[in-house]
């Protein structure tokens, strides 16, 4: 795999460089086209796929809707912890939104990489703790921020996303119809972007 660096990995600067080198071994390499999905299996799920590069969206059907909860972009790691937790399928589904490289983890080899050195294991909890603080984030902004505030939210601090994602799939993303966000478009103004958020982007990794 002459492609990887460490600098693929989230949160590289935890690590040591023997670490690099374990962690390589749980990977493989891969490109899939716009448009495929991951994880459909019916039984437990067993890899999980850190992206080199592209965007995936995972989102769940409600009736003829579907919900997007999630987009994973270059040195995010995408994997159903219900299905890997509970070794049945997921509940959500993961839809690539631009061609990917992606590297797929074997997740029983870096498991066994948990349990022999604690350095790894320690970058894994880590991350685990980035990822919860992302999912409280995007659980407050549901509950106290209006669908305007989550639109223009994005606009001031993640204009990457709004670029790469289609609009369909931004509007479920803050949980509203494409309609809606359209008229929620027309009425931002470039002064109503200076308002300041309670809450900074994401930190990079």
């Amino acid at each position: 795999m002459k492609n990887f660096h460490s600098t693929d990995l989230p949160l590289s600067h935890l690590l040591v460089d023997d670490d690099y080198k374990r962690i390589k071994t749980t990977l493989k390499e891969i490109q899939l086209p716009k448009g495929d999905t991951l994880m459909n299996q019916k039984e437990g799920i067993t890899k999980a796929y850190l992206i080199k590069k592209g965007i995936i969206r995972s989102f769940v059907h409600k009736g003829e809707k579907e919900i997007t909860f999630e987009f994973a972009r270059e040195k995010d790691i995408v994997s159903s912890g219900y299905g890997y937790y509970f070794a049945q399928k997921g509940y959500e589904k993961y839809q690539l939104l631009e061609d990917c490289i992606l590297y797929e983890i074997d997740l029983d080899k870096m498991k066994k990489l948990y349990a022999d050195h604690i350095s790894i294991c320690n970058w894994a909890r880590s991350i685990t703790e980035y990822n919860a603080i992302r999912t409280q984030k995007r659980l407050t902004d549901l509950l106290f921020m209006t669908p305007e505030e989550r639109y223009t939210d994005l606009l001031v601090h993640d204009k990457e996303l709004l670029q790469r994602v289609p609009l369909k799939d931004i509007a479920g993303f803050i949980g509203i119809s494409p309609i809606s966000l359209s008229r929620i478009r027309a009425r931002i103004t470039p002064e109503s972007l200076q308002q300041e958020y309670q809450y900074d982007s994401d930190p990079k990794v």
